[in-house]
C-alpha cells in the first residue's frame, strides 16, 4: 500500500499537474509522511527545488508539501545518498535550502516560498540564508509587493536573525528614500520619477504597521532594534534615517519601550547638535569627517511624510516635542533673568534641542488636525502651572501655532477661556507674553474677548500687586489692537507694534464705533491704576504712548487723562520754585519710604506723546477742532515753564545740596536719593524736550547745557555721597530716560553735524566735554541694556526694528568719531577725570558689534551697509557687489590701523584698556569673514604678526590677543604646531626645572615674554591643548565604533580601514605634536599654582588619550592588519620624550611642596604659609591620578605587544617604584632633626618663662 502512495507522489510530482496533486495534498497530510523512507524524501524535496530553480511550478499551492517533506527530512538519523555522496536528514534539509535560496525565485511565488519556512525547522545558520536571501529580492519586486513579503520575513524572524531583518529593511529604505530624494531634487522631468511619493510613504507606513505588530507577538524583535540602532547611533552608520525614526516614534505606542525609544533619541538629537557645534569649530575635523545628514532634518522630514496617513507616528512625535522641550528648555529664574544651568558646548546642544521640539510640535500641529487640540492643552496646562520655570519657549510656540492657525483655534476656545481664570495668580511676565500670543483671538472672537474683559476688571480690584499689573497689561493690550475710526493706518504709525498680526481681521462682528465705545471703557476702567503703586503707574504711562500711536482717535483721552495726573504735581505759579511737587510723589508709611508717583516718567511719556501727536496727528486736522489744541498746548506751557524754573532752581531749593542725608539706612536719607532720581530723571526729559523743539536755537541749547548741569551737580553730590548701599529702587531709577531715538539724533548732532546754519548753535553743546561725554555713556548703557535683556528702556524700546535702525545710526557716528579722534590725540590735551570720548566710543563699538550678531545676526548685511554708508541709496548694488566678508573686511582694516598705531606708540604711552577693546572688536568682526576666504588668511596672517613682533609685558592684552589668535587659527588648520612653538618660548622664558640647564630661547613669539609666559600664555596653551585631546578623542571614539561594527572576517575587517587611513594618520600627527608640546612644558620651571596644577591634568588626559589609541589598535589587531611605522614612532617618542620628564616634574613639584612644608614648620605656620600649603595640596593632588593614566597606558601597550608581535615596550623606561616601603636610614634623619628642632623650642621657652615669669598664669589662661 506504502509502495503504491510513494509512486503515486512521484508520478504526481513530476507530473507537476496542480489540480491532480492539489487533491492529493489532503490525504497525505492525515498520512504520517514521517514513516516514508529517507530516499522518498530526497527525490520529491530535489523535485520540487527543481521546479523551483527551472520556474516551472504551476501554483504556489503544491509549495504547501515541500514544508512537510522538509520537516520528515530532518528527522532521519540514516545516512541518504545525497548527489555523490551521503548525508543524514539533517544535513541534506541543510543542502536543500541552500540550493533553494541560491537559485532564482520566480516572482509570482516569492510570498508562498518565504511563508513556506514558518513551517520548517530552522537552525540560526539556515535562518540567516534564508533571509539574505528575501532582503535581495526586495530591489526586484514592485513597491505593492514589499509589504505582504516583509510581513512573512517577520513571522519567519521569530525563529532567529531578527538582526538582519531588521538591518535589512532598514537600510532598503534608507537607499530608496535617498534615490526617490535625488530624483525630485535633482534635474529630471517630473515624469521620468520612478515612484510617486504618495505610493511610497504609504508602502512605508504600511511596513512599519507589521514591524510594530511583529514586535508586540515578539518582544525580543523590540530589544534587538533597539540594539541595533543604537550601535548605529554610536557609530558612523545609517542606522538613523527618516524611516527608522519614523519606526521608532511607532514603537513608543508599545509601553514596555516607550521610555527606551525616547531616551535613545533625546540622546541622538544632542549628540548630532554637538557633534555639529564640534565639527564647526575646527578646520581640522572639518577635513577628516564627511557631512552627514542632522538627525533633526531627519526628524522635521518624518513630520513632512507622516501627511501620507501615517496616524501612528503622530502621537511620538508630539510626546518627542514636548520631551524635548521640557528637558532642555531654560532651567531658572533669578531677579526676572533666566539663568542657564550648563555650560559651553551642552549649553548651545541644549538650546537647539529646545528649539527643535518646539519646530516639531508647530510643524505637527499644521499638518494632523487631529493632534491639534492635544498639543495646545498640553502647551496651556505647562503655562499655567509652571509660574516659577522659565516658560517663554511655550509662550513662543503658542504665539506660532496662533499666527499660523487663528480660525482653526476658534475650536479650542473654551480652553483659552479656562487659561484666562488663572491670569491673577501668574508673573507679570507669563500674563504679558500669554495675551500677546492669544491677541489675534481676540480679533475673531467676541466671547473669548469678554471672557478676558471679565477677568481683568476681578484683577483690577485684586489685593496682590501683580495681579493688578496684569489687569493694567491687558487692558493695554485690548486698546493697542482695536482699531477706532479714524486712526492713523499701521503704514503711517511710527512703529509697527510688537505682536503677531494676522492676515485675517474681522471687524465686520463689532464696527468701529463700537470699538470706539469699547476703548473709552477701558480708559475708565484703567484710570483706576492712577491711584496704585508706582510700578502700575509706570506701566500705564507706557502702556498709553503705544496705544497712542495705534489708536490716534483716543490722543483726547488719553492726554486729557495724563495732564491732569502732572497738573496734581505742578506748581501753577510761575515764580515758585521748584516748579514741582516732589514731597507729594513719595509714600511714607511709618517708617517704610517709597516711590509714589514716578514723575520722571510722567513727565517723559508725556513729552513723547505730545511730540508724537505735533507731528503725527495735527498736521491732517489743521483748523478742525479747536478744543483740542488747548491740552497740546497747556502742555507746552507746562514743560516751557517747568524747565525755565528747573535752571533757575538750586539744589538747595529741593533740599538736596551737599548737606543732606542721602544714607540708605535712615528714612530721610532713603527720601532724598528717591527725589535725587526724580529730579535727575525729569532734567533727562526736559533736555530732551528742549533739544526735539528746539529747532537748532542757540537759546534752546544753552536751556539744555544749563538743564545738563543741574543733572550734572546732583549726580556728583550722590557720587561723592552715596556709599556702596544703595537700594534696588535708586539703581533701577538711576537707568537713563533719554530715548534711543534721541541718543541717535543728540550724537549725529555733536559728532556728525556740519550744516553751517547749525555751527553756531551746536557749538554751545560742543564745548562742553562733559556733555558729550554723557551723550556717549547714555548709548553704552542703552546697548549694555540690550545685551543683558534683547530690549531697551524707554519708548520704542520693545520695538526690535526701531533699536535696530537706532543701533545703525549710533554705529556710524561712533566709529566716525573714534576713526577721526583717535585717543592719543585727545588724551595729550585732557585735563578732566574719567575715560575719555573716543574710549567710550570704542568701548560702545565693542558692545554694538557684539549685540548685533546676538541679536540680529539675520541684519548683519544691512548693519554694514549701513556703516559704509550704503543703506538707502544704491542699496541693490552694494547687496550685489560686495560680500558680508568684503564689508567686514573694510572695517577690520580701520581697526588694524588703530591697534598698530597704538603698538607702536612708546610704552609710557600704551593704552592696555583701549588695545583690549580694540581686539575685542577685531575678534566680534572677524567671525562675520567667511573661514575659506582670502581675508580672512589675511587676518590671521596679520595677528600672528602682532604676537611674533610686539614684546609688550601687559597680561591681560596678551590674553585678549593670543584668544584671537586661537580663535582664528582653528578655522584655518589645526593649531599644534603653534602650540609647539609656544611652549618652546615659554620654556626659554621660565627656565629649565633643573637650574644647572641653560635653555635656549626660541623668540617665536615676541609677545611671549618674563611677564606673560606665566600664567597667562600657559594657561591659554594648555587649555587649546586640551580641545585639541578633545577633538582627537572624539576622533578615536569613532574609529574604534566603526571598527566594532565591521564583521570579524580578515577581509573585511582590512577593508573597513586601510593602513594608510588619514583619519589614522592625522589623528598620530596631532598626538605626535602634542607630545612635544608636553615634552617643553615639564621641563620648564612653572611657577606653583594654577599652571602646574593644570598641566598636571592635561598630562592625565594626555595619557588617557594615548591609552584610547593603544586600546584603538587593540581592537584593529584582530585583523591581519598590523601597527602602522608612524605608530610605533609615536609610542617611541612617548616613551623617550615624555614619561621620564613626567617624573621628573612630579619630583620637581614634590620637592617644592616638601620645601614649603619645611618653611611652615620653621615659621610655625603663620598664615601666608597655611596658604601656600593648600595651594600646594591642590597641586600635588592630580599626581597620583597622572601616575595611575602613565600606568595605565604601559599596561595596555604591553597587551599590544603581545597581540601584535611587535615590542612597543623596547624604548619604555621602568616606571618609578610607587610602594611606599619606609625606609630606615631617611626616618632616623628625620626623627632626630624633630628632636633637635624640640630641643631648641625647649630652650627658648625656658628662656622665656625666665624672662616673663609674672605673665605666666595669663599666658595659661589664655591658651
Amino acid at each position: 500500500m506504502r509502495a503504491k502512495m510513494e509512486q503515486k507522489i512521484l508520478s504526481l510530482a513530476a507530473e507537476r499537474t496542480a489540480n491532480k496533486l492539489q487533491e492529493f495534498l489532503q490525504t497525505l497530510k492525515e498520512d504520517d509522511a514521517h514513516h516514508f523512507p529517507g530516499s522518498v524524501l530526497v527525490e520529491l524535496a530535489n523535485e520540487f527545488v527543481g521546479a523551483v530553480k527551472e520556474g516551472t511550478l504551476v501554483t504556489g499551492k503544491s509549495l504547501e508539501l515541500l514544508p512537510i517533506i522538509l520537516t520528515a527530512l530532518a528527522t532521519k538519523k540514516e545516512n541518504l545518498a545525497y548527489g555523490k555522496g551521503e548525508l543524514n536528514g539533517e544535513e541534506c534539509k541543510k543542502q536543500l535550502i541552500n540550493t533553494l535560496c541560491s537559485s532564482r525565485w520566480n516572482q509570482q511565488y516569492i510570498i508562498q516560498l518565504t511563508s513556506m519556512f514558518k513551517d520548517v525547522p530552522l537552525t540560526a545558520e539556515e535562518v540567516e540564508i534564508v533571509v539574505e536571501k528575501v532582503l535581495r529580492i526586495f530591489s526586484k519586486l514592485n513597491l505593492q509587493e514589499i509589504p505582504p513579503l516583509v510581513y512573512q520575513l517577520l513571522v519567519v524572524s521569530s525563529k532567529g536573525s531578527r538582526k538582519n531583518v531588521l538591518e535589512g529593511i532598514i537600510a532598503f529604505f534608507n537607499e530608496l528614500d535617498k534615490q526617490h530624494n535625488e530624483e525630485h531634487s535633482g534635474d529630471k522631468l517630473l515624469d521620468l520619477v520612478t515612484v510617486p511619493s504618495s505610493e511610497l510613504r504609504h508602502v512605508e507606513g504600511t511596513i512599519i504597521l507589521h514591524i510594530v505588530f511583529a514586535i508586540k507577538l515578539d518582544c525580543e524583535l523590540g530589544r534587538e532594534l533597539l540594539k541595533h540602532l543604537k550601535a548605529g547611533q554610536q557609530g558612523d552608520s545609517n542606522n538613523l534615517c527618516p524611516f527608522s525614526i519614523a519606526l521608532l516614534l511607532s514603537v513608543t505606542r508599545i509601553q514596555r519601550f516607550e521610555e527606551q525609544v525616547f531616551d535613545l533619541l533625546k540622546t541622538a538629537i544632542v549628540k548630532s547638535f554637538k557633534d555639529l557645534q564640534l565639527l564647526q569649530g575646527s578646520k581640522f575635523l572639518q577635513n577628516l569627517v564627511p557631512h552627514r545628514a542632522r538627525v533633526s532634518t531627519m526628524i522635521l522630514e518624518v513630520i513632512k511624510n507622516s501627511v501620507h496617513s501615517w496616524d501612528h507616528v503622530t502621537q511620538g512625535l508630539v510626546e518627542l516635542g514636548f520631551i524635548l522641550m521640557d528637558s532642555y528648555g531654560p532651567k531658572k529664574i533669578l531677579d526676572g533673568k533666566i539663568i542657564e544651568t550648563s555650560s559651553g558646548l551642552s549649553r548651545t546642544s541644549n538650546q537647539n534641542a529646545c528649539k527643535l521640539g518646539a519646530r516639531i510640535l508647530l510643524e505637527t500641529f499644521k499638518i494632523h488636525e487631529m493632534i491639534r487640540q492635544e498639543i495646545l492643552e498640553q502647551v496651556f496646562n505647562r503655562v499655567v502651572t509652571r509660574a516659577s520655570s522659565p516658560i517663554n519657549h511655550f509662550l513662543d510656540l503658542l504665539s506660532d501655532i496662533i499666527t499660523c492657525a487663528p480660525l482653526v483655534l476658534q475650536n479650542c476656545s473654551s480652553k483659552v477661556t479656562e487659561t484666562f481664570d488663572y491670569l491673577s495668580f501668574l508673573p507679570l511676565q507669563t500674563v504679558q507674553g500669554l495675551l500677546k500670543a492669544v491677541q489675534p483671538l481676540l480679533k475673531i472672537s467676541m466671547s473669548m474677548r469678554d471672557s478676558l474683559i471679565l477677568v481683568l476688571r476681578k484683577a483690577m480690584f485684586a489685593s496682590q500687586l501683580d495681579a493688578r499689573k496684569s489687569a493694567a497689561a491687558g487692558f493695554l493690550l485690548l486698546l493697542k489692537n482695536f482699531k477706532v475710526l479714524g486712526s492713523l493706518s499701521s503704514s503711517q504709525c511710527s512703529q509697527s507694534i510688537g505682536v503677531s498680526q494676522v492676515s485675517v481681521e474681522v471687524h465686520s462682528r463689532y464696527n468701529s464705533v463700537a470699538n470706539e465705545t469699547f476703548c473709552l471703557e477701558i480708559i475708565d476702567s484703567l484710570k483706576r491704576c492712577l491711584g496704585q503703586q508706582a510700578d502700575v503707574r509706570l506701566m500705564l504711562y507706557e502702556g498709553f504712548y503705544d496705544v497712542l500711536r495705534r489708536n490716534s482717535q483716543l490722543a483726547s483721552s488719553i492726554m486729557q487723562t495724563l495732564l491732569s495726573q502732572l497738573k496734581q504735581f505742578y506748581e501753577p505759579k510761575p515764580d515758585l520754585l521748584p516748579p514741582l511737587k516732589l514731597e507729594a510723589c513719595v509714600l511714607t508709611q511709618g517708617d517704610q519710604i517709597s516711590l509714589q508717583e514716578p514723575l520722571d516718567c510722567l513727565l517723559c511719556y508725556i513729552q513723547h506723546c505730545l511730540s508724537w501727536y505735533k507731528s503725527r496727528v495735527m498736521p491732517l486736522h489743521q483748523g478742525d477742532e479747536e478744543e483740542e489744541e488747548g491740552f497740546y498746548q497747556d502742555l507746552d506751557d507746562m514743560l516751557e515753564s517747568i524747565t525755565n524754573r528747573m535752571i533757575k532752581s538750586e539744589l538747595e531749593d529741593f533740599e538736596l545740596d551737599k548737606s543732606a542725608d542721602f544714607s540708605q539706612s535712615t528714612s530721610i536719607g532713603i527720601k532724598n536719593n528717591i527725589c535725587a532720581s526724580l529730579v535727575m530723571g525729569v532734567c533727562e526729559v526736559l533736555i530732551e524736550y528742549n533739544f526735539s523743539v528746539s529747532n537748532f536755537s542757540k537759546n534752546k541749547f544753552e536751556e539744555v547745557l544749563s538743564l545738563f548741569m543741574c543733572y550734572k551737580k546732583l549726580s556728583d553730590v550722590l557720587s561723592e555721597k552715596a556709599g556702596k548701599g544703595r537700594t534696588k529702587m535708586a539703581n533701577k531709577m538711576s537707568d537713563s530716560l533719554l530715548s534711543m531715538k534721541f541718543v541717535s539724533d543728540l550724537l549725529t548732532a555733536l559728532f556728525r553735524d556740519s550744516t553751517q546754519s547749525h555751527e553756531e548753535s551746536l557749538s554751545v553743546l560742543r564745548s562742553s566735554t562733559e556733555f558729550m561725554r554723557y551723550a556717549v555713556n547714555v548709548a553704552l548703557q542703552k546697548v549694555q541694556q540690550l545685551k543683558e535683556l534683547g530690549h531697551v528702556s524707554g519708548p520704542d524700546g520693545q520695538n526690535p526694528d526701531k533699536i535696530f535702525q537706532n543701533i545703525c545710526d549710533i554705529t556710524r557716528v561712533l566709529l566716525w568719531r573714534y576713526t577721526s579722534v583717535p585717543t592719543s590725540v585727545e588724551e595729550s590735551g585732557k585735563k578732566e577725570k574719567g575715560k575719555s570720548i573716543s574710549l567710550l566710543c570704542l568701548e560702545g563699538l565693542q558692545k554694538i558689534f557684539s549685540a548685533v550678531q546676538q541679536f540680529y545676526e539675520h541684519k548683519i548685511p544691512q548693519f554694514l551697509r549701513a556703516l559704509d554708508g550704503t543703506d538707502k541709496e544704491g542699496e541693490e548694488e552694494g547687496e550685489a557687489g560686495l560680500s558680508v566678508t568684503q564689508r567686514a573686511s573694510f572695517q577690520i582694516r580701520q581697526f588694524q590701523r588703530s591697534l598698530l598705531n597704538l603698538l607702536s606708540s612708546q610704552e609710557e604711552d600704551f593704552n592696555s584698556k583701549e588695545a583690549i577693546l580694540l581686539v575685542n572688536v577685531l575678534s566680534s568682526l572677524s567671525k562675520l569673514l567667511e573661514p575659506s576666504s582670502p581675508q580672512f588668511v589675511q587676518m590671521l596672517s596679520w595677528t600672528i604678526k602682532i604676537c611674533k613682533e610686539n614684546n609688550l609685558e601687559d597680561a591681560s592684552f596678551c590674553k585678549s590677543l593670543m584668544n584671537l589668535l586661537f580663535s582664528l587659527h582653528v578655522l584655518y588648520k589645526s593649531p599644534v604646531t603653534l602650540l609647539r612653538d609656544l611652549s618652546q618660548d615659554i620654556h626659554g622664558q621660565l627656565g629649565d626645572i633643573d637650574q644647572d640647564i641653560e635653555v635656549e630661547k626660541t623668540n617665536h613669539f615676541a609677545m611671549v615674554n618674563l611677564r606673560t609666559a606665566a600664567p597667562t600664555v600657559c594657561l591659554l596653551v594648555l587649555s587649546q591643548a586640551e580641545k585639541v585631546l578633545e577633538e582627537v578623542d572624539w576622533l578615536i571614539t569613532k574609529l574604534k565604533r566603526q571598527v566594532s561594527q565591521e564583521p570579524l572576517s580578515e577581509e573585511a575587517s582590512s577593508q573597513a580601514t586601510p593602513p594608510n587611513d588619514p583619519t589614522e594618520k592625522a589623528i598620530i600627527v596631532q598626538l605626535g605634536t602634542l607630545l612635544t608640546f608636553f615634552h617643553e612644558l615639564v621641563q620648564t620651571a612653572l611657577p606653583s599654582g594654577s599652571c602646574v596644577d593644570t598641566l598636571l591634568k592635561d598630562l592625565c588626559k594626555m595619557y588617557t588619550t594615548l591609552t584610547a589609541l593603544v586600546r584603538y589598535y587593540f581592537q584593529v589587531c584582530r585583523s591581519s592588519r598590523g601597527i602602522p611605522k608612524n605608530m610605533e614612532k609615536l609610542v617611541k617618542l612617548s616613551g623617550s620624550h615624555l614619561t621620564p620628564l613626567c617624573y621628573s616634574f612630579i619630583s620637581y613639584v614634590q620637592n617644592k611642596s616638601n620645601g614649603l612644608t619645611h618653611t611652615g614648620e620653621k615659621k610655625k605656620k603663620t598664615a601666608a604659609v597655611s596658604t601656600a600649603m593648600a595651594r600646594v595640596l591642590r597641586e600635588t593632588k592630580p599626581i597620583p591620578n597622572l601616575i595611575f593614566a602613565i600606568e595605565q597606558y604601559e599596561k595596555f601597550l604591553i597587551h599590544l605587544s603581545k597581540r601584535s608581535k611587535v615590542n612597543l615596550m623596547q624604548h619604555m623606561k621602568l616606571s618609578t617604584s610607587r610602594d611606599f616601603k619606609i625606609k630606615g636610614n631617611i626616618l632616623d634623619m628625620v626623627l632626630r632633626e624633630d628632636e633637635e628642632d624640640e630641643d631648641e623650642e625647649g630652650t627658648a621657652t625656658e628662656h622665656g618663662r625666665q624672662n616673663k615669669e609674672p605673665a605666666k598664669k595669663k599666658q595659661k589662661c589664655l591658651s
